[in-house]
């Protein structure tokens, strides 16, 4: 995927547009800087309300389900976020195995220069492994436009470097965002994914409850969020994905649904 033209949306154009304005009156009646300084407030309070939700659209192109057509081929992706982890990955990819699907992983460029075979290994067996930032910093939202883009570039070298294979998308540490995203993404020719569904599985030990949450959202074009990486253990000590997955697959299986890549759509 090469550079995208970058397309701001409704909410960002009006933005420019009001920070233009803004400048202009102060300059032309210095007195009402007060009414300035509200609007201009109240702006960034919106702004960023959007970056901390997920799966809005108005700061840019965002798949939170995939395209109509892969939809209307009762197609649903499965995507695993945080890793590599050297004992939770090997694990899901054997469950992965078991039940003959592919998944998108989000890996973090960090962790795949700690486990580089382990990210050779996920490439091997027909996954996909895809940006998930180079160090999921906890303040991605509140970074620069050139933090943002060292963060993407860096995990785009790490990932190519090890696998292979350019990354094709992008998810941003837990879904923030910031307007500075979208034009880098265009940039490096990235697309932005989110999800339909979750189950919150790094925080939810329960993986009867992660499950249910899950399968009340699977349906055609579902892209569905679990983690290898920072996974929540039952109290049993077993990651709760390991015990998703299982119930996953067979309810996708009985719904008539089939499990693709972001790529293979």
């Amino acid at each position: 995927m090469s550079e995208i033209r970058w397309r701001p949306t409704l909410l960002i154009r009006a933005t420019l547009l009001l920070h233009g304005a803004a400048v202009a009156l102060v300059a032309v009646s210095p007195v009402h800087w007060r009414w300035v300084l509200a609007a201009l407030v109240a702006n960034h309070f919106v702004l960023m309300l959007v970056g901390l939700w997920p799966r809005s659209h108005w700061m840019g192109a965002n798949w939170t389900e995939l395209p109509a057509a892969a939809a209307a081929r009762r197609e649903i992706a499965l995507t695993i976020d945080d890793g590599p982890d050297p004992v939770v990955t090997p694990q899901v990819l054997e469950v992965l195995a078991r039940y003959g699907v592919q998944a998108t992983f989000f890996v973090i460029g960090a962790r795949a220069e700690r486990y580089p075979e382990l990210c050779r290994d996920i490439v091997a067996r027909g996954h996909a492994i895809e940006n998930h930032s180079q160090r999921h910093r906890h303040n991605f939202a509140l970074m620069g436009l050139n933090g943002i883009t060292q963060e993407l570039q860096a995990a785009q070298a790490t990932l190519t470097a090890i696998t292979g294979q350019r990354p094709l998308f992008f998810r941003a540490p837990a879904g923030f965002r910031n307007p500075f995203l979208d034009p880098v993404l265009s940039r490096l020719g990235l697309q932005l994914v989110s999800w339909s569904v979750r189950g919150f599985d790094t925080r939810v030990n329960n993986a009867q409850q992660v499950t249910r949450k899950l399968l009340a959202g699977l349906r055609p074009g579902a892209i569905v969020l679990l983690h290898d990486g920072n996974a929540a253990r039952t109290p049993a000590g077993q990651p709760v994905i390991l015990e998703v997955l299982p119930a996953l697959f067979d309810a996708a299986a009985a719904r008539q649904l089939r499990f693709v890549t972001l790529r293979q759509v």
